[in-house]
């Protein structure tokens, strides 16, 4: 359970950190906090799992990455947790997922996103991925995003 101030921590920070040279110190003050406690309170919500991550999210399109594609891949469903990591750590993967099935139709079972300026880059990433793969891969294929959606996490009302 989280109390109070916890509570208008994740509401102070859940829309994203402010933009300014000491975010930190920002939210203490607008909640009437210290930075310290301020930190306190975050890491401890990360450590017991309550947040997942304090990270930036940009925005592909503004940093020059207008092929974002999401490679596919038909694995072995016994490998697909060992693959993944594997693909997860590349540094051109920005996610990487497994999902189910829903045959006949859409064999795929492990998902991971590349970024790059072109599809041709984008398609040379996926052939690093076929390549550290080797013949574990059955299918592939990369689907690409054509417009950019509000992505938003889990929102708590003020």
């Amino acid at each position: 359970m989280i109390d109070d101030i916890d509570r208008s921590l994740i509401v102070a920070t859940q829309g994203g950190l402010p933009l300014v040279p000491r975010p930190y110190h920002a939210i203490a003050e607008q909640l009437g906090l210290s930075a310290d406690e301020v930190m306190h309170r975050l890491k401890a919500m990360l450590e017991t799992g309550i947040i997942r991550r304090i990270g930036a999210v940009p925005n592909h399109y503004a940093i020059g990455w207008t092929a974002n594609g999401m490679t596919v891949w038909d694995v072995a469903d016994e490998q697909v947790d060992e693959l993944g990591a594997r693909i997860g750590a590349l540094d051109f993967v920005t996610h990487c997922y497994r999902r189910p099935r829903a045959l006949p139709a859409w064999p795929y079972n492990l998902f991971a996103m590349v970024h790059g300026a072109s599809r041709e880059e984008c398609s040379a990433k996926a052939a690093e991925i076929r390549t550290l793969l080797g013949d574990a891969w059955r299918a592939n294929d990369i689907l690409y995003s054509t417009r950019i959606l509000k992505k938003t996490g889990l929102r708590i009302a003020r």
